[in-house]
């Protein structure tokens, strides 16, 4: 299997370049505008790291995580998301000690052994933000505003956004007995996995994807009807904060996300996808998550969304992302006494700022003029024969065909002017 990449993971080819730089150009370009920072993590944490701030009722500790012994008889596991490893830099990085919010965005590989499906890989790429010290909810806004606006720069539509509110450790107590008083009738007809949650983590029964405990949860009782005065103002201010936007949203009771560490919001961006949509991107607020690490009480919020999902939509609306040319220059030659002189003038014209490109296969001049047109380049430098030894380059226009010569010392300069 040597030719072939493992299951669940995929390749980005040459000519799909363009499309991923694009995407991260964008998303950085927003994120930097809303003052956000690049972080760059690990690809491989410690593993109690994740025990701890994803948690260990979670499908993605329970089921999905790479993990392994290093030669230390240490236990390390391959990140199945971004948000801890920005945790765990926040801390070692002691950056609760400068002036906060600390805002950070990241692209990176996460690993998750599960079934490999359209959008979701073994190993995929996210891009995230996460924005330590904001308590106010117009942190969310912002994070939720600056991703639409990002999605939509890329040309994506029919974006929505659902929200909800998962209370806190005030509330959630409360709301964990009321739900646990309804699946108590209810077991038999649980899997065995939220059969085990019922008494870990009963909200963890929310995000079941088993189709019958998704048909048992949709009575539940409601987070929302529970929340405690400071979590209902929060959860009110941001519908007035997405209001005041021009942002559409819809309160979703059942968004409950798949981690451990959220508290109060909880957010998805939806895509436009049949009856239900398809969620490209989940978030929310960890209040609680840098304080279980160790680190001071620190607010916190962020999202994650695939990169590779953002693709797939992007193929689905059949959105084309612009691709800049692969050449300016072709730099001909005529033979071996004009191979110097042509990759003398190649490398110039690099110099200066110009896509060039010269020969290095040995190809005849026809073959050169083909190579030429198939990665289209706009001109031809033609270098050799009697415009060799006359001192000059024949140039020649390959959309118009026009043809000219300029001096073989100036030539960089002069055909640069040219584009």
């Amino acid at each position: 299997m040597l030719t072939q990449a493992p299951k669940g993971t995929r390749d980005m080819l040459p000519q799909d370049a363009h499309i991923w730089q694009t995407i991260e150009s964008v998303m950085r370009r927003r994120a930097a505008l809303a003052g956000y920072r690049e972080v760059r993590t690990p690809t491989f944490e410690h593993t109690e790291l994740f025990l701890r701030g994803v948690g260990d009722t979670t499908d993605i500790v329970q089921k999905e995580m790479y993990t392994f012994k290093d030669k230390g008889d240490r236990s390390i596991t391959l990140k199945p998301e971004g948000t801890a490893g920005a945790v765990r830099a926040f801390l070692e990085g002691k950056l609760f000690a400068d002036a906060l919010p600390a805002k950070m965005y990241y692209f990176t590989p996460v690993f998750r052994y599960e079934k490999p499906q359209a959008g979701r890989l073994r190993e995929h790429h996210q891009f995230g933000m996460e924005c330590f010290g904001g308590k106010s909810p117009a942190v969310e806004a912002e994070l939720i505003s600056t991703l639409l606006g990002a999605l939509s720069d890329l040309g994506l539509k029919g974006l929505s956004v659902n929200i909800n509110s998962i209370g806190c450790p005030n509330c959630r107590p409360k709301y964990h007995a009321a739900l646990k008083d309804y699946l108590g009738g209810h077991l038999g007809e649980l899997c065995e996995d939220c059969r085990e949650r019922f008494d870990r983590n009963p909200l963890r029964v929310l995000d079941c994807k088993v189709p019958t405990c998704k048909e048992l949860v949709k009575d539940a009782p409601s987070t929302i009807d529970m929340l405690c005065d400071e979590c209902r103002e929060h959860f009110e201010t941001l519908q007035k904060l997405l209001t005041a936007r021009g942002i559409p949203f819809k309160v979703d009771t059942h968004i409950v996300r798949g981690l451990d560490y959220y508290t109060k919001t909880v957010f998805e961006i939806m895509v436009s996808r049949g009856r239900e949509g398809l969620a490209l991107c989940g978030g929310g607020r960890y209040d609680g998550m840098v304080e279980q690490l160790g680190g001071p009480a620190t607010p916190a919020a962020g999202f994650g969304i695939g990169v590779e999902r953002i693709i797939m939509e992007l193929e689905n609306q059949g959105v084309t992302l612009p691709q800049a040319p692969l050449c300016d220059v072709y730099v001909a030659n005529l033979g071996e006494e004009a191979r110097e002189a042509a990759f003398l003038l190649c490398q110039k014209l690099r110099d200066i700022g110009v896509k060039a490109e010269e020969d290095v296969c040995g190809r005849s001049l026809k073959a050169q003029f083909k190579y030429a047109d198939k990665i289209a380049a706009r001109y031809i430098a033609l270098v050799g024969g009697d415009e060799l030894a006359r001192g000059v380059v024949k140039v020649r226009d390959l959309s118009t065909r026009e043809e000219g010569e300029v001096p073989l010392d100036d030539a960089a300069i002069q055909i640069a002017a040219m584009l």
